[in-house]
């Protein structure tokens, strides 16, 4: 993937005026380095060579100016370390922002593929090392690029030869960095990698911390995260190895400099063509020349993360969401609920075998409708279809006559109301949960959709009421109770279409019983779509669809498609055989 540099560059613009005046600050505090070797040379070469009874005063003077030059690197040096952070940090918070306001965007087939614990880190540990490359990058480079420049000047100025001979250096430093960026960029990817595969069985397993307990397989766990550790000190091994070649041979040629220095310096001052004074600033500009070299070394490492970091932020960045509106998309009036199915097909993947064929269905506004069949036949698919989680690969799906695929997707699933069997509640409080459903409602409309639900009474019952911490994925609450306040999140959100997906195929009997109230208060006026594993819930459903391999095989009541011995019929005989 080539770099996007216009693209790196732009996170620059809104903070561009400020940043520019770092930039300034840190080339001002560079400029006034320079002086000190000067100063140096001055003082040897013309205040200590006079009488010395009357170098006093200009020594003081020189030191005066010193001491103000270190005043001004001061203040200098603090201002561009502090807003020079700032700035990272704020173009960091916009990437992470940006970054995940376009992950909320991506459908579901993209979180199908994707592991949670990737995508944490590249919304932490990539971005936190491309900060420090926004803020430190330009800034150090500018930096740099001053001091070798000033020095090279000034070194020439002093002796021009011995200052081309110390040059002829830099091309096999800048040779020998090139080849190791490489491999080191090689390596920092490999490292990220990693990284992001040890958060994904971490958080994989503490996710699952109560299964694991369940089965005692702690060590399991344990292996599992040793093995992903493993893996990633491999990787860090192969990096430092790479890193301490690089840097070792940096430093070499770094000492052969010094040593082409002090013999070459000496040479020239046997033969009287430099002074002690010249040599000594010579030495002290080489410094000033190697130092800034050096630290580009150690940069590498730092711009080699940064740009890993910034290319895994361009690979989500560059996702388009399988899943979109379209230009001028339609807002829904007033809704019906009336739903036809013309002749779709759908399949996950293009390589994966169509999950239905040639579907037809069509659901009556305000229509109680159940939909049975064995395990993995496409039942929840199905319903997935309406709220375009998924889009139909072939045929039409239709809300009140308008294709989906031609309504605005705020609106489509603003009136589109899913309870499933897997309820996901927040870590916070019980009230801020309910009030997902609306986030405008106010407390009122929250407690009467709690009451609606059932859930009014077991809520008081908690230590704080509706203001108890219910923790993450609400693991303080049994599965009742989490179902009747996913319940009560739909109320408070009053869509006219209503899907449960098996929405008490995990609950005990008592549960049930009054989660499945919950649901028929809920269903009233609206139309209904039932995912049924428990048959024995959908008795009262106007109309029972049984989907099999074939598609859709029987349509009817449950007296119905009992007394006409198919399909349904067998369901019914193997479920009824089982509880007995």
């Amino acid at each position: 993937m080539s770099f996007p540099a216009k693209k790196f560059f732009s996170y620059y613009r809104p903070y561009l005026r400020l940043y520019l005046l770092v930039l300034a600050c840190a080339m001002v505090v560079s400029s006034l380095s320079l002086v000190f070797p000067l100063l140096v040379r001055y003082v040897t070469s013309e205040v200590l060579t006079r009488d010395l009874s009357t170098a006093l005063n200009d020594v003081y003077r020189i030191g005066g100016i010193m001491l103000l030059i270190v005043a001004i690197q001061t203040i200098g040096t603090y201002f561009v370390d502090y807003k020079g952070h700032e700035v990272g940090a704020r173009m960091e918070r916009d990437m992470r922002s940006e970054l995940f306001t376009h992950m909320q965007k991506l459908s579901f087939k993209f979180y199908d593929k994707e592991k949670t614990g990737q995508l944490m880190s590249r919304l932490t540990n990539d971005l936190l090392t491309l900060s420090e490359l926004y803020h430190h990058g330009p800034e150090d480079y500018v930096n740099y690029l001053v001091r070798i420049i000033g020095a090279f000047l000034i070194m020439f100025n002093i002796n021009a030869p011995l200052t081309i001979i110390i040059f002829c250096f830099l091309p096999f430093l800048a040779v020998f960095s090139l080849y190791f960026n490489k491999k080191l960029n090689e390596a920092m990817k490999k490292n990220k990698e990693r990284i992001a595969n040890i958060n994904t069985q971490a958080e994989d397993s503490l996710a699952g911390v109560r299964v694991v307990k369940s089965f005692a397989n702690e060590s399991i766990e344990i292996e599992k995260f040793n093995h992903e550790n493993n893996r990633f000190l491999e990787s860090r091994k192969k990096t430092y190895k790479a890193e301490a070649l690089f840097y070792n041979g940096f430093q070499s040629i770094i000492q052969l400099i010094n040593v082409t220095v002090i013999i070459f310096g000496s040479v020239r001052i046997a033969n009287q063509t430099l002074d002690l004074a010249d040599l000594l600033a010579f030495i002290l500009y080489v410094g000033f020349i190697l130092q800034p070299i050096q630290n580009l070394a150690w940069m590498s490492t730092q711009l080699q993360e940064g740009i890993t970091g910034f290319q895994r932020f361009m690979e989500i960045m560059n996702l388009k969401p399988a899943i979109e509106n379209k230009p001028h998309a339609k807002k829904l009036p007033e809704v019906f609920g009336k739903i036809e199915f013309r002749q779709v097909s759908f399949h996950y993947e293009d390589h994966l075998n169509n999950v239905f064929e040639n579907l037809s269905l069509r659901i009556e506004p305000g229509e109680y409708v159940a939909l049975v069949g064995p395990s993995g036949i496409g039942k929840t698919t199905l319903c997935s279809l309406i709220p375009r989680f998924y889009d139909v690969t072939a045929g039409e799906l239709l809300i009140d006559e308008m294709n989906v695929r031609d309504l605005d997707l705020l609106t489509l699933r603003k009136n589109i109301g899913v309870v499933q069997q897997d309820v996901y509640l927040f870590d916070g409080t019980v009230i801020e949960n309910i009030r997902y459903g609306n986030p405008l409602a106010s407390d009122e409309k929250i407690i009467a959709a709690a009451k609606q639900a059932n859930a009014h009474e077991f809520i008081m019952s908690l230590p704080n009421g509706y203001y108890s911490e219910i923790g993450q994925r609400g693991v303080r609450l049994s599965g009742g109770q989490k179902q009747r306040l996913s319940i009560a999140r739909v109320f408070l959100k009053n869509p006219p279409i209503l899907i449960f997906d098996e929405a008490t195929s995990a609950l005990d009997n008592e549960s049930e019983n009054i989660v499945k109230k919950s649901l028929e208060a809920l269903a009233k006026g609206r139309t209904t779509i039932v995912i049924a594993h428990r048959l024995s819930t959908i008795r009262n459903a106007q109309r029972i669809i049984v989907l099999t391999e074939e598609g859709i095989t029987e349509e009817g009541t449950h007296s119905s498609l009992l007394s006409s011995n198919g399909a349904y019929a067998q369901l019914y005989s193997k479920q009824f055989e089982l509880q007995g």
